[in-house]
């Protein structure tokens, strides 16, 4: 008998992967409740819904997959317990939130030159996401240090203490959202902390909204008090977000750092295959539902910075995500606004990973060879040779 998924809609592929082995129902994240449950063997989510026993009481559900790297959306002390297989994606969306970060950093003012030239990177958060972006910012030459009390310290490399992050040229977070003790971060990022930072410092949140306490943000911003540029991709109460909060940081998006067509793609395969494996199902479809991204190209000989800033602007230009939030967002009541960011993440437009990508155009020196390799790209016609 087929086992019946009931999957958030904007998991996407999954008929692909499975062809007709399984009954595959959809909902909008936010909407999945205990009714929907009463006759379906797996459930399938993103970070919107939250997987507890108030979801899960009485209910058939014997197998919990979510789309995602974090899973402080899942109560995973409770699917034990009641032996409820659980499977999630980490690292799945790793590369995708990595290029928006060096995206954003690209396109405020000229910090990406500043950090090519001995800036420093705090990273708060070094689980599979912190790391990739660490290993890529060393690639590209620039320094960074890690802050991590989840972690065991021997699973951190370029350990800093939270006070000498919060004094880096730019400061992004990674962290998973939890409250407990004795190491919440849950508002990690109160008054204290943001008064820390530099006031030609840019901080970038990718990881969770209340990692930082955003009314304390929007209270120093609107009082003069607070200098750095700030990026949030993230935002306490989504899908409601703060609007005089919007209308003051450099750059906003709505969650959609993890959200690009490569990662979505790894994800639902990474479910997909565990889904195979429990319910014994027949082989996975291996054919890939897209086909690969085009080339890169140079038109014209750039070099350092401008190298780096063209390739990831040909993949991902984070400024259309921002003037798309603040379009649908601005000036509309708080449930109308609530309503467009919802909406804008389950139609969120085919976005591209560069890693992986061939370069075609000029490359004139091997410096500039190694920032394409840094990227994850590969060197293609009138390239140097690797």
């Amino acid at each position: 008998m087929k086992p019946v998924i009931l999957a958030d809609e904007n998991i996407p592929w999954l008929e692909h992967y499975l062809g007709g082995c399984a009954t595959i129902r959809k909902s909008g994240g936010r909407d999945i409740g205990p009714a929907q449950l009463r006759d379906v063997d797996a459930l399938l989510v993103r970070s919107v819904t939250r997987v507890d026993e108030q979801l899960l009481r009485d209910s058939p559900v014997r197998f919990v997959g979510s789309a995602t790297s974090g899973v402080d959306h899942i109560d995973r002390r409770y699917l034990q317990q009641q032996k409820i297989h659980f499977c999630y994606a980490p690292g799945s969306n790793a590369n995708s939130v990595v290029e928006y970060v060096l995206a954003a950093i690209a396109a405020v003012d000229d910090k990406l030159e500043r950090l090519m030239a001995g800036g420093r990177v705090g990273i708060i958060g070094y689980g599979v996401i912190g790391k990739c972006l660490g290993q890529r910012l060393q690639d590209l030459g620039i320094d960074y240090c890690a802050y991590d009390p989840w972690l065991d310290a021997d699973k951190l490399s370029h350990a800093a203490p939270l006070e000498a992050i919060l004094d880096c040229d730019v400061i992004t977070l990674h962290a998973e959202l939890t409250r407990e003790q004795p190491w919440p971060s849950f508002h990690l990022l109160g008054t204290d902390e943001l008064c820390a930072l530099r006031a030609d410092a840019l901080l970038i949140n990718a990881s969770r909204g209340a990692v930082v306490d955003n009314a304390a943000l929007l209270s120093l911003m609107e009082q003069g008090k607070f200098g750095a540029q700030v990026v949030l991709d993230v935002w306490e109460g989504e899908p409601c977000i703060s609007e005089p909060l919007l209308r003051r940081v450099a750059l906003a998006s709505p969650h959609i750092a993890g959200y690009s067509l490569d990662g979505k793609i790894l994800a639902t395969r990474m479910l997909c295959e565990s889904l195979v494996g429990y319910f014994q199902l027949p082989a996975l479809n291996s054919d890939s539902p897209v086909a690969d991204a085009a080339p890169a190209a140079l038109a014209t000989a750039v070099r350092g910075a401008a190298l780096v800033r063209c390739l990831l602007q040909q993949r991902y230009d984070i400024s259309v995500d921002d003037a798309l939030l603040r379009e649908a967002t601005l000036g509309q009541s708080p449930a109308r606004a609530a309503v467009a960011f919802d909406q804008l993440r389950k139609t969120y437009r085919e976005r591209r990973e560069l890693f992986g990508t061939r370069v075609c155009g000029q490359l004139t020196d091997t410096r500039d060879l190694q920032l394409v390799k840094a990227l994850g790209c590969s060197a293609g016609s009138n390239g140097l040779s690797t």
